[in-house]
């Protein structure tokens, strides 16, 4: 009989109180920053039905399983993944699950809190009117001016992970507080310039290019980007949203609060495309430009429109705002676990990881200006992160909770946990999670190393 535990972390105060912080936690620079660009990348709306099938198929059911893992374990996913691999009578190796989820968060948060530093920077450019007037061709110029130096990049790099490690600090209410005010906002904002994108940029084309699918325009690697980014969007194989199931109350229902918080995530994504794309063919850009295209799209409008300094100056701020409560979920599992097994007070712990995340930050810092020609099989620092973490340790980790789920762990146990309303919802959460999400990640990774 499983002894429903306790975490020493404490508990979200409500079920609310969960579905803000790990929507905080899925909605940040993967909605707003990442998902337009590698959607331009990879062609458009054949990308976005990929992407859309792979957080149905995948996203939602594997979601679902570690929010279950999380909240039956009450810990960092290490011991997590420990203890639960014990109750199932299987080996405590099921541990490496939990550290490739820690490690995960460590790689991404040190690059996301460089692009989060840009958001920063924006913030005081767009206020001081810099962009006010400015053509596509003088908005690219300030941000390639930008990222070429290392000390400005260096230097809000390590403001903002101070404000991250500041919130963690305080632990669960911290978080709690944080994001209670933080995702509302951004959505307000996002649906105004919507209305903007409607009235003044190339909207119909947007629309089009978002969502009229060319097949012909996405190959085997856009579909595992689509993939990865799924994983990434939804914070999964990563700890993030396993160390917050952790925190969850036992009477919460866990099938519809990640139904709820995987469609907030879509939406915001969906969003932020028909906000940037019509921007992108009205002014002549290119949609494929790669990480710098928030950059150098919306500052065009806001420097053209009535009101521009105070609308772009509360967009950026509230972009800087969804990447902070993405951050402080990134680094949670690494603190959950010094506190548990090194015996430090939570101060301590976020001191030593946000210090270690911070120094392997400035890889990424280099890798837009003066370590650009250093590669690693033809990729930056950043971009090696980048596609190690999205592409192949979330992925990675994805698979192994859902083998771990739909394979080790107890039916008995599993049923218990999600108490889904109906035994018919249950069984379809079982087959997705034991056969169709395990088989669509390893086809995935079979096709692009070229085995099949």
């Amino acid at each position: 009989m499983h002894m429903r535990k306790t975490s020493q972390h404490g508990q979200w105060s409500s079920r609310f109180a969960f579905v803000l912080a790990a929507t905080g936690s899925a909605v940040g620079l993967g909605n707003i920053w990442k998902f337009p660009y590698i959607t331009g990348e990879n062609g458009g709306g054949a990308f976005v039905v990929v992407y859309l099938l792979c957080i149905l198929a995948i996203g939602i059911p594997i979601m679902m399983a570690e929010v279950m893992l999380g909240r039956r374990g009450k810990q960092s996913p290490i011991n997590t993944m420990r203890d639960l691999a014990k109750e199932a009578g299987s080996s405590p190796m099921w541990s490496w699950l939990g550290w490739l989820g820690v490690i995960a968060g460590f790689l991404i948060l040190s690059y996301y809190s460089v692009i989060a530093g840009w958001a920063m920077a924006y913030v005081v450019r767009v206020a001081s009117g810099v962009f006010e007037g400015a053509t596509a061709d003088g908005v690219s110029n300030i941000f390639v001016a930008f990222i070429a130096d290392p000390e400005k990049l260096l230097a809000w790099h390590s403001l903002f992970m101070i404000v991250t490690m500041l919130v963690v600090a305080r632990g669960v209410k911290g978080l709690e507080r944080t994001v209670k005010f933080l995702m509302p906002a951004l959505l307000v904002i996002l649906v105004l310039l919507v209305g903007y994108a409607m009235d003044q940029g190339a909207f119909q084309q947007g629309v089009s290019f978002l969502f009229t699918p060319d097949f012909s325009k996405i190959n085997s690697d856009g579909v595992l980007t689509a993939m990865g980014h799924a994983f990434f969007t939804l914070s999964l194989g990563m700890g993030a949203i396993m160390v917050y199931g952790s925190y969850l109350p036992s009477n919460v229902s866990i099938g519809s609060t990640t139904v709820i918080i995987a469609l907030a995530d879509t939406a915001v994504a969906l969003l932020a495309g028909l906000v940037i794309f019509p921007i992108v063919f009205a002014n002549g850009l290119e949609p494929g430009s790669g990480p710098g295209l928030i950059f150098q799209t919306l500052p065009i409008a806001f420097g053209h429109m009535a009101y521009g300094a105070f609308f772009g100056t509360l967009f950026f701020m509230l972009l800087v705002f969804a990447a902070w409560s993405s951050s402080i979920s990134l680094i949670e599992p690494a603190v959950a676990w010094l506190v548990e097994n090194k015996n430090m007070s939570r101060m301590r712990a976020c001191i030593w990881s946000g210090l270690v995340t911070w120094m392997l930050g400035i890889g990424t810092v280099l890798s837009f200006n003066v370590g650009a020609d250093i590669t690693l099989f033809g990729k930056t620092f950043f971009d090696t992160l980048d596609y190690l973490t999205a592409n192949v340790m979330l992925p990675l980790g994805g698979l192994g909770i859902a083998l771990f789920a739909g394979w080790v762990m107890k039916k008995e146990a599993s049923s218990a946990e999600l108490n889904l309303t109906s035994k018919w919802q249950y069984l379809g959460w079982r087959f997705l999670i034991r056969f169709v999400s395990p088989a669509a990640v390893i086809i995935v990774f079979l096709n692009v190393i070229e085995l099949i």
